[in-house]
């Protein structure tokens, strides 16, 4: 059993989202979490107000140190910040490697993240890399604007789509799966009052961990949407705006 998952992403301070969320999720599963940083930031529960991205040659001469040393089944990819970022990412995966993207185009503050260029090489590049994707609503039509559900989701070269109505719903939240642009399933939650940061870190980690255990990608799915609306109905508050998702209580 490949239990391990390479993780690539941001390093929140506050610690709801980014690289930190994303190793406490992991460990949650008993799989080890193999970190990389991509970009530095200065931001809290209420705003983003830095971003530093870390030097693409960097990011890839220690993705390097780790394949030399280690086989790696799963990645898990969060907040990117250079198409030189994207591309050495994009060339170093391959066909034998399980990824999941939650593409973080805006920050839960509604900070923007990603530029049109970092789009363009995140289409174009890694995209075809990708096993499951996890857009919101938002997310999804920044990736393929002005096109309905269905459209958007059959111009993605990804096997695997899970979407989420987060961003638009008031009362309940519907995960929609599709696989190869077709419609498998969809799972709803009510949905809880208050804002929350780093819920999709979360997500997209517990199923990256559920895949490096062989668990089969609906099945992870189902459970890594059970463990994250747990950890918000456990959620803590850390600073001022939004609550932290209690990610330190597994699922039972």
């Amino acid at each position: 059993m490949l239990d391990r998952v390479l993780v690539l992403s941001g390093l929140d301070p506050s610690g709801g989202a980014g690289i930190a969320a994303d190793i406490e999720t992991i460990n949650q599963f008993g799989v080890t979490p193999l970190p990389v940083v991509t970009t530095l930031t200065a931001q809290n529960t209420q705003v983003v107000s830095a971003i530093q991205a870390v030097d693409h040659a960097l990011i890839e001469q220690q993705l390097t140190a780790l394949a030399d040393d280690t086989s790696i089944n799963t990645v898990k990819i969060g907040l990117l910040s250079s198409v030189e970022q994207i591309n050495t990412i994009a060339h170093w995966l391959n066909e034998n490697h399980l990824v999941v993207l939650d593409p973080v185009i805006k920050a839960s503050t509604a900070d923007v993240m990603l530029d049109e260029n970092m789009l363009k090489a995140l289409r174009a590049s890694l995209l075809p890399m990708v096993t499951l994707l996890t857009p919101n609503m938002a997310e999804l039509q920044a990736l393929a604007p002005d096109l309905d559900e269905q459209s958007a989701v059959a111009t993605l070269p990804c096997e695997w789509v899970l979407l989420t109505t987060t961003d638009i719903s008031d009362q309940i939240i519907e995960h929609r799966l599709y696989h190869q642009s077709n419609l498998v399933e969809r799972f709803s939650y009510p949905k809880l009052p208050g804002q929350y940061h780093g819920s999709g870190c979360t997500l997209a980690s517990a199923i990256s961990a559920l895949l490096a255990s062989q668990i089969d990608v609906k099945n992870a799915v189902k459970r890594a949407l059970d463990y994250t609306y747990q950890t918000l109905l456990n959620a803590k508050r850390i600073g001022k705006m939004q609550y932290h998702p209690n990610r330190a209580k597994p699922l039972t």
